[in-house]
């Protein structure tokens, strides 16, 4: 049998875009002759990963991993959720997160010969998405809340908190509670000033089609206001109500003397 080199098995995976695993297959099969090994690869259907990569990859799982004081979340893209539900898919999400929460965010780009391979094995446009990892600051409160549907993660919440009355058991609560309203911002301070300008616009000239008062204006859009950075899905985390534990009281009232220090919120579609 012919010899051939890591640099071989590279050359024929860039050209066809066949796996490591299949490469390295497909040049032991035909002693080492690299024409031959990407005709080999053609004929079985393991070079096309390229063609795939354009596709539309809507679908996946979000998987999460606890390390301690620090949590992951990674996000494995796909097209179908067939896909997302198979049992060597979502097994590549979790080993993705463990990574990521025991060696850092780098570690998922580091698998990237896992993905190839299993692009190629289940025929799919697979790419690691979104890849969060918070290391929480001493003191604070950490927790992590994968929302599942069918078996998989869907829409993972990362919330850490500072501050008096700051424990897990709350932060879970408000990671469940994110998960549900799918908030956009955590305070009304990091919604842009121009988004909040022309929501304002729209607002007013709303109200003034409404026939009302004009005196009565500045309070109805008060409230139009209001009622917009509470809006879900999207809007102010903290103003929303806080559904696990009582939707009368707002997010904000619910934390009282806790503050939320960290949030990440990574979901499918």
């Amino acid at each position: 049998m012919a010899e051939f080199t890591a640099q071989d098995v590279k050359r024929l995976r860039d050209n066809t875009g066949a796996g490591m695993m299949d490469a390295k297959r497909a040049l032991q099969e035909n002693d080492g002759d690299f024409e031959a090994a990407a005709k080999w690869l053609r004929e079985r259907g393991l070079g096309k990963a390229d063609e795939r990569a354009g596709r539309e990859n809507a679908e996946g799982v979000i998987a999460s991993a606890r390390n301690g004081n620090v949590v992951a979340l990674v996000q494995l893209k796909c097209e179908t959720d067939f896909v997302a539900k198979n049992p060597d898919f979502v097994a590549l999400a979790d080993e993705l997160a463990r990574l990521v929460a025991t060696e850092g965010e780098a570690a998922a780009a580091a698998q990237a010969d896992a993905v190839d391979d299993l692009k190629i094995t289940l025929k799919e446009n697979i790419q690691v998405g979104r890849v969060v990892r918070v290391e929480a600051g001493a003191g604070n409160a950490l927790a992590v809340y994968n929302h599942k549907q069918q078996g998989r993660g869907v829409n993972g919440v990362i919330v850490e908190l500072s501050g008096p009355g700051a424990d897990e058991s709350l932060a879970y609560d408000v990671a469940q509670t994110a998960a549900f309203t799918k908030p956009t911002y955590v305070k009304r301070a990091d919604v842009p000033e121009a988004e909040v300008e022309a929501e304002r616009e729209a607002l007013l000239k709303e109200v003034q089609n409404e026939g009302k008062p004009e005196a009565a204006w500045p309070k109805i859009l008060e409230g139009k206001l209001n009622g917009w950075f509470k809006r879900y899905p999207g809007g102010v985390l903290l103003e929303q109500p806080f559904f696990v534990r009582d939707e009368k009281q707002s997010v904000e009232k619910g934390l009282g003397d806790a503050t939320i220090v960290t949030f990440a919120q990574v979901m499918i579609g």
